[in-house]
């Protein structure tokens, strides 16, 4: 199969999660055998903080603008087998209309699917959908699941949309060493966001602030320079994906925050669950219908709703929290890698 993919980014993780979800997922097609090109504009901001060179797993077109490269593009897809286009693609509309005129398959990948039905409930529009909506594709396919599917339906005549979760490459996300001098009773992984800030607040930084004695640690970027840190907080501004393993195995455990938009449709497993259960670290997360799906609370993942019971987790027995964070990557292992979603991509697919 010739595979090609209009995306946001896969040469920058900086303040996005689609990067390491394009290298675990394309890794493993790559790795099945299939032929792989990505598209993406060459943007300052990836540009000044790209933390993936020598990609080997398929081709990386890095252009100026979209009409640098709308032939090269075309061919690509007149050559594809499937053409994909993700959301927040910058060129999203001009590669929505040329896969429709030219590919084989043609899909549309959401990998924000809140945040467009959020949008659209808002605006009347979202600016990286066809002003048609999706009808033009064969497939839909979803980042969230639960009642997301049926309003992309609903809303934008989505011929047919199933799920594609997030996943976890168990060659980078594996336990590791705890970082000298950096191991703290809780951690957090995360890009800055207004909306999910609050949660954040009431879960991390108020758990920091109740308990001084103990060491936490965030990392992310887009952060306000003028944040209020507590004192017992340690700070890294970006985090390159290299270094996730050792970062989530040098905390007792890890927090999981979940947007609200996303929390609100449920079934909406964020990339970072799985990479920290794969590193074999005990978290903690925040409730959305669907989560049992994933991981059993109280054996694989711990469930919290307030600061107390955030507080309350960490003071599980550690032999008890080493036992649910061996229980979570078992379960990655066997239902949530990037192996598995590239199966069920294939899978998908055959079904069209």
């Amino acid at each position: 199969m010739q595979l090609v993919v209009f995306g946001l980014t896969i040469s920058s993780s900086w303040g996005n999660g689609h990067a390491t979800l394009w290298r675990g997922l394309l890794r493993a097609i790559a790795h099945r055998g299939h032929q792989v090109t990505f598209f993406e504009r060459d943007v300052p901001y990836y540009a000044q903080n790209r933390d993936l060179v020598g990609w080997t797993d398929g081709e990386l077109v890095l252009y100026p603008d979209w009409s640098s490269v709308e032939e090269r593009a075309r061919a690509a897809v007149r050559a594809a087998n499937v053409s994909i286009v993700s959301s927040f693609c910058p060129d999203s509309q001009a590669a929505s209309q040329l896969v429709q005129d030219n590919a084989g398959l043609k899909i549309f990948y959401d990998l924000d699917t809140p945040v467009t039905l959020n949008q659209y409930s808002k605006q009347g529009f979202v600016s990286y959908l066809p002003t048609e909506g999706l009808s033009g594709f064969d497939l839909v396919l979803s980042y969230t699941g639960g009642l997301a599917l049926a309003e992309l339906v609903r809303l934008f005549d989505a011929r047919k949309a199933v799920t594609l979760y997030g996943h976890a490459d168990p060659n980078f996300h594996y336990p590791s060493c705890p970082e000298t001098g950096h191991q703290a009773s809780l951690s957090y992984l995360g890009t800055y966001a207004n909306d999910r800030q609050p949660v954040l607040e009431e879960m991390f930084f108020e758990t920091a602030r109740r308990l001084p004695q103990r060491r936490f640690m965030l990392a992310g970027a887009l952060y306000p320079e003028t944040f209020d840190w507590p004192q017992n907080v340690d700070f890294v501004r970006h985090l390159p994906p290299s270094e996730h393993p050792a970062f989530f195995s040098s905390s007792a455990m890890t927090l999981n925050v979940t947007r609200p938009s996303m929390a609100a449709m449920g079934f909406c497993p964020s990339g970072r669950l799985f990479e920290a259960a794969s590193c074999q670290t005990p978290i903690v997360s925040d409730l959305w219908v669907g989560i049992e799906e994933f991981f059993e609370p109280g054996k694989e993942i711990l469930l919290a709703q307030t600061t107390q019971e955030v507080v309350d987790s960490l003071s599980i027995d550690a032999a008890q929290l080493a036992e649910i964070g061996l229980a979570a990557r078992r379960r990655v292992l066997s239902q949530h890698t990037s192996d598995h979603r590239a199966q069920e991509l294939e899978d998908i697919l055959s079904n069209l």
